[in-house]
């Protein structure tokens, strides 16, 4: 049999990886099967510019449909891959048609978290995942209208900026004491609330939701402390990884995928990449982690290409994300332990600064919010394990470029 690379699923990872097995040489037949209608897309955008009406839908594809032509990889769209059968190395679809592999990379990604509440399902009541979720938001943002978003995490704090800007009343309901408490530490958490609430967002900490009601037409979020009223609900409260196709086919599952340092599952014959993958990882605290990340999947796509190719290298890349805000861009490298040392450089108030995140004396961590030299030396600091004394990282008289 001739090889033939199956990638399950159609975004960021899948795309990256079909690229890079071309670049690496791969000249067996090449197929991406993936749920929706569309060839792969940024997700980033969608909270951001593209539902903002700044960003074409077509501008949001990661290649032109040509490149995948040029590059002989086969699309099947709209289309579902139900099981895999190791031991015969075919998946199949939902029609029931099997397609044959020699590897198999499953970049399945991720869904949205569902809200375990009464009343959850209501007409009016959205998540944001995929381009369709933003195009039937888009008609609901309209100035003057009650917007109440549960969850304040990155997706939930992005359209809030975008909402707010737009002329609607935004309420953000969370059950946490701060906003972005999973990706920020403390001090950027507050800052970042009080920039939404300077610019008119209603910010609601320790809520307790109790249900969301419909009655003449308008909705009401129920909480402990009283009813909000919405035209619209936005409920951002994390993603779940694809795991079920993997855990069905017997491939080891905890929290995503489990894969070796080359997206290897415990069959050498099937890779996992992307957001559904747990990965080694010697920046985080337990060692392992699971990674939601345009960076991670675009990374670890090009490392599991070259391990497919037999030119495996090991994947170990600083983790990194972001965030944009208003005029606001948060970036973060690194995995902030929960009890490292902070070290704060610049003033809030001037809405540039860095939080850099130090254990045992070890840069582990950076949070900048417009602050690109503090990101940049940071990610450096993290890969080199660098020790640099905190008062020189807290000095902004001294720069960043002499802290290596």
């Amino acid at each position: 049999m001739s090889e033939s690379v199956v990638i399950v699923g159609a975004g960021q990872a899948a795309s990256q990886l079909a690229a890079s097995l071309r670049a690496e040489g791969f000249a067996g037949a090449l197929t991406i099967v993936g749920d929706e209608p569309y060839i792969p897309y940024q997700r980033p955008p969608l909270s951001k510019a593209f539902l903002a009406g700044e960003l074409a839908r077509e501008r949001l594809f990661i290649k032109p449909e040509e490149f995948y032509a040029e590059a002989k990889c086969h699309l099947m769209l709209n289309t579902r891959v139900t099981a895999i059968d190791r031991t015969r190395k075919v998946v199949t679809l939902d029609g029931g048609a099997e397609v044959a592999y020699t590897t198999l990379a499953l970049a399945t990604g991720s869904r949205v978290r569902k809200l375990n509440l009464p009343g959850a399902d209501l007409p009016g009541c959205y998540y944001l995942r995929g381009i369709a979720d933003v195009e039937h938001l888009q008609s609901r943002i309209t100035p003057g209208a009650k917007l109440v978003i549960v969850g304040a995490g990155y997706i939930g704090l992005e359209v809030a900026a975008v909402a707010t800007k737009r002329g609607l009343s935004v309420t953000v309901l969370e059950a946490m004491p701060r906003v972005m408490a999973r990706a920020a530490c403390p001090e950027v958490s507050a800052f970042y609330e009080q920039v939404h609430t300077k610019a008119g967002v209603d910010i609601r900490l320790n809520v307790k939701l109790e249900g969301i009601e419909r009655a003449n037409g308008a909705l009401a979020v129920k909480t402990s402390a009283g009813a909000v009223p919405a035209d619209t609900v936005l409920i951002g409260v994390g993603i779940v990884p694809n795991v079920e196709l993997a855990a069905d086919a017997g491939l080891k599952v905890d929290n995503g995928i489990v894969v070796d340092q080359f997206a290897r599952t415990g069959d050498a014959a099937i890779y996992a990449i992307g957001d559904c993958a747990n990965l080694p990882c010697t920046y985080a605290p337990s060692g392992r982690v699971r990674l939601e990340s345009v960076q991670n999947a675009i990374d670890q796509a090009k490392h599991a290409a070259g391990a497919i190719c037999g030119k495996p290298k090991p994947y170990n890349e600083v983790p990194w994300f972001w965030s944009d805000q208003y005029d606001l861009k948060l970036q973060i490298a690194g995995l902030a332990p929960p009890d490292g040392k902070v070290v704060i450089r610049g003033r809030p108030a001037d809405r540039s600064f860095a939080a850099f995140h130090l254990k045992d004396g070890v840069v582990v961590a950076v949070e900048a919010v417009n602050a690109a030299p503090e990101y940049m030396m940071g990610r450096r600091l993290i890969a080199a394990r660098a020790k640099p004394a905190p008062e020189r990282l807290a000095d902004k008289a001294v720069p960043m470029k002499d802290m290596a």
